[in-house]
Formats: structure tokens, C-alpha cells, sequence
């Protein structure tokens, strides 16, 4: 009996302890879940309600209006072509009648963008392509809206620059204004993964806000100098020009463009930095426009070929392959074959480091290129020009050259010659002028002739033509187009 009762209030024990000890287990597994639950919501994102409303006073919605004209001549109901031919097919008029002057038409062309207020006396940036019309003149009329339902006001064009596609453009003031400013953040210093936040005007809804991260930096964009930040922000037609914020209220950039296959977003955006925008504001605020610094040459990139042929250790730097003559790099000593590795304390990697280290030098200052040439490192001191137009910049690199070896003045082929010599070809070497006595006048070459490939290689301009001769052991074979057939020719 005793051994009975014992065994009993042992199992009873255990039973307790069993019992005590999952409790205290689950109770600590839920005091852990809490905790854990807690830490994640502590982790999740903040509203951003409070920085929306911090920033969108400096927001505002841009329409544009551009009269468009067009002349349309009076057709009478079913006689093709108006009332000349009917006249002249009944009436015998001579070829030369005329119906009273065709009626001029006109409608308004309406557009939508964004902009923000970047100075507290009403000076508002925004894109080129904005307030910009199909024919690359300024809109007409410009209104802008601080907010959905306010009474719209005219804005005047202050300035604009076309290569990073930006603009600035002035409220039109009343007594008593006062503009809250954004504050300006370093695009520079932004990481992928960061958060950001577009403020903008789709589709002309009005003020709308979108959030997502950075999804890539130095996106190449359609600007000469343009290196763009990617985003999933949802951005639509009508955000283009307005600000992309960080999380601390700051514009790191101007939106600018989508890639899409639907014409809606599709997750990829671009936006300007603003430390782009931010070095040429005050140039465009000072005088309209933008002066950028030139050096004269025609640059590309240096293929793995390429460096092996020159004894290169890497492909690192832009290989200098025409001259501007009497340019600053001409007049400093520069020449073809010549391999920039570096602009005053800025390291060139490739012919687009170069192209934006020179744009942003200032036109009249001096400034150091750091080269290669012939496996030797050199540096050479020049003055800094400023930058003339495509059009200038294209006309400067196509002046006649001469080629000894062939005994020929030559140019680049360009669009005027091409189109004068009613040639399909982009690329190739024009033949101005044939020496006496020369290779190429004993081999029956002519003026207007178009040398496109020399001893196998591809001829784009002089400086092809020159390298590919130079390779030549015995005699040159060159391909030729006259009169729009090609055809081979050998000179000894």
C-alpha cells in the first residue's frame, strides 16, 4: 500500500514539472514573438506624409499653348486637287493661274509638365523639352499652378540649355510674393537601393506623388552630357521636369524621360542629377544659355587591339584621332596617336570622362592634359576655348588634309558633301584634290572620288586612311565609290 501511494505522488510530480516547464517554454517563445513583431514594425518605412507636405508648396504644374498655323488650300466638293485644276481643265487657264490665296489655319497645341521653385523670388526649373515646341521654338504661352485648383500665372523663359535639357523660367510677380525654395541634396552621394520620392503631373491630374528607390546611376541619356540616375518611381508623360527627392526632403533630381514599350511607365525612370543642374544654373540665370569648355579633338575609345598595337598595359584613356586646326590642343602640342589619361587632378578612363571633364572647364582658363605618347608619359598646358555649335564643331574636324603617300587633299565626308556628291555613304574620305606627279595621279584617281577602304581596312575619315596606308608593306589597294559605283584600284 505505502509503495503504491509513493509511486503515485512521484507520478504526480513529474506530471508538474513536465506541465511548469512547457509553460514557461511557450511564454518565453511568445514574449520572443512580441519582441520580434515590435523590432519589425521599429524596421518598417515611415509615412511620408510629413515630407510630402514639407515639399509640395515648391511644386508646381506647367501647361504650355502654342498657336500652330498651317495653310490649306480651298478644295471645291468633289474635284480632287481644289479649283486650280477644275478652272484649268475647263477653262483652258494657262499653268501659271492661281486661285486666291490659300486659308491660313490655327490651332493650340497643349502640353503638360512639372517644375519646381528653386529660388524664393519665383525661379522655377524645369526640362527644355517642357517648354519646348516640335520645331525647337518656346512655347507661346507658359502658365504655371502652385496647386490643384489655384489660379494659374504666366512664366517668362529665363534661360534653357538643350544638351542636359533643362530650363528656368520666372513667375511673373505681385507685390508681397514670397516662394518657398527647395533645398538642393548631392546625387553624387546617393547609393543604389536609397529611397526617393517624384512629386509631378501625369497625365495633367495635378500634384502626385510617387515613391520607390534607385535602381541605377550613370545611366547614359540622350544629352551630350547627361549621366542619369534610374529609378522605379512610377514616372508618367506630365512628370517630366519635376523634383525626385530623398527621404530627407532634398531634390537629388530633375525627372526626365521613361523607357517604355506601352507609352506607360514601366518601372524604368531617369532623372537629371542635381549636381548636374546645379553647375549651370548660374549661367543660365546670368545669360541665357550655357558655355562649355572645348579642347579640339576627335577622340574614341581604345580597343583591345588598339592598345596592343600601341604597347599599351590596358585599354584605360581616349585615343586622340583628329585635331581642330589651330585649336587650343593643335596649338599646345597635341597630335594624333596621342592618349589622354588625365585633365588637371580628374582621371580619364575613357573618351566620355573626357568629353564631361572639358565641357566643365571655363572657356579662357588653363588647364593641364596628362598623355601618353609613345609608351612615354608627358603632360602639356593649353588655354581652354569654348565650345561652338554641332554644326561649327563638324565643320571644324572636316577641313581638307593632305596625304603625302597618296599624293591627295582630302576631307571627311560630311553631310553637304555627301549630298552634293548624291552619295548614300555616312562615312568615308573625299578626294578634293589630286597632286601632279603624284601615286594617286598616275593611278587615274579623281577629284570627288570617295575612298572608303584601304588595303582591307575600313576608311571613316583621314586619319583611317593614314593608319591603314602606314601598314601597307608593297603598294596600297584602295576601294573607291565615283559616281555612285564602287570599284578597287592599286597603286604602286
Amino acid at each position: 500500500m505505502y509503495k503504491t501511494v509513493s509511486e503515485n505522488k512521484m507520478f504526480q510530480i513529474r506530471k508538474f514539472i513536465s506541465v511548469s516547464f512547457l509553460t514557461v517554454i511557450f511564454m518565453a517563445l511568445s514574449l520572443f514573438s512580441v519582441t520580434d513583431t515590435a523590432a519589425y514594425k521599429n524596421q518598417s518605412l515611415p509615412s511620408l506624409a510629413g515630407l510630402v507636405k514639407k515639399v509640395s508648396p515648391s511644386v508646381v504644374n506647367i501647361s504650355t499653348e502654342t498657336i500652330i498655323k498651317t495653310r490649306q488650300r480651298t478644295q471645291m466638293p468633289g474635284i480632287p486637287g481644289g479649283p486650280d485644276d477644275f478652272f484649268r481643265r475647263f477653262f483652258d487657264f494657262p499653268p501659271g493661274f492661281r486661285s486666291p490665296s490659300p486659308r491660313t489655319q490655327s490651332r493650340k497645341r497643349r502640353s503638360a509638365g512639372t517644375g519646381f521653385v528653386i529660388d524664393s523670388s519665383g525661379l522655377i526649373l524645369t526640362n527644355y523639352h517642357v517648354i519646348m515646341t516640335g520645331n525647337n521654338k518656346t512655347a507661346d504661352k507658359i502658365t504655371v499652378r502652385f496647386k490643384e485648383g489655384s489660379k494659374g500665372r504666366k512664366a517668362k523663359l529665363i534661360g534653357k540649355d538643350k544638351e542636359t535639357d533643362l530650363a528656368l523660367l520666372q513667375i511673373e510677380k505681385k507685390s508681397g510674393d514670397f516662394f518657398q525654395a527647395v533645398k538642393f541634396g548631392n546625387s553624387d552621394s546617393l547609393l543604389v537601393g536609397d529611397w526617393v520620392v517624384a512629386i509631378g503631373n501625369p497625365f495633367g491630374l495635378g500634384h502626385t506623388v510617387t515613391a520607390g528607390i534607385v535602381s541605377g546611376k550613370g545611366r547614359i541619356g540622350r544629352g551630350r552630357y547627361l549621366d542619369l540616375i534610374q529609378t522605379d518611381a512610377s514616372i508618367n508623360p506630365g512628370n517630366s521636369g519635376g523634383p525626385l527627392f530623398n527621404l530627407n526632403g532634398e531634390v537629388v533630381g530633375i525627372n526626365q524621360s521613361i523607357y517604355t514599350k506601352s507609352g506607360g511607365n514601366m518601372g524604368i525612370g531617369f532623372a537629371i542629377p542635381i549636381n548636374t543642374a546645379e553647375k549651370i544654373i548660374p549661367q543660365i540665370k546670368r545669360g541665357g544659355k550655357v558655355s562649355r569648355g572645348f579642347l579640339g579633338v576627335s577622340i574614341q575609345p581604345i580597343t583591345e587591339i588598339i592598345g596592343k598595337s600601341l604597347g599599351l598595359k590596358n585599354t584605360t584613356g581616349a585615343l586622340v584621332s583628329n585635331l581642330t586646326t589651330d585649336g587650343p590642343a593643335f596649338k599646345a602640342g597635341i597630335k594624333r596617336g596621342d592618349i589622354i589619361i588625365g585633365l588637371n587632378l580628374k582621371t580619364i578612363k575613357n573618351p566620355r570622362d573626357l568629353m564631361l571633364a572639358a565641357a566643365d572647364l571655363k572657356p579662357g582658363s588653363r588647364a593641364t592634359v596628362h598623355m601618353i605618347r609613345n609608351k612615354r608619359k608627358i603632360s602639356v598646358m593649353l588655354t581652354v576655348g569654348q565650345r561652338p555649335s554641332s554644326k561649327q564643331v563638324a565643320k571644324a574636324f572636316s577641313k581638307k588634309q593632305i596625304s603625302k603617300r597618296l599624293g591627295i587633299e582630302g576631307q571627311n565626308l560630311n553631310a553637304a558633301l555627301a549630298k552634293k556628291l548624291r552619295t548614300r555613304r555616312k562615312n568615308g574620305v573625299v578626294i578634293l584634290k589630286v597632286l601632279q606627279n603624284s601615286p594617286a595621279a598616275f593611278a587615274g584617281l579623281k577629284r570627288g572620288d570617295i575612298i572608303f577602304e584601304a588595303n582591307r581596312m575600313q576608311v571613316k575619315n583621314m586619319f583611317d586612311l593614314e593608319k591603314a596606308l602606314k601598314s601597307a608593306k608593297s603598294g596600297f589597294l584602295l576601294l573607291l565609290e565615283r559616281d555612285g559605283s564602287p570599284f578597287y584600284i592599286g597603286i604602286q
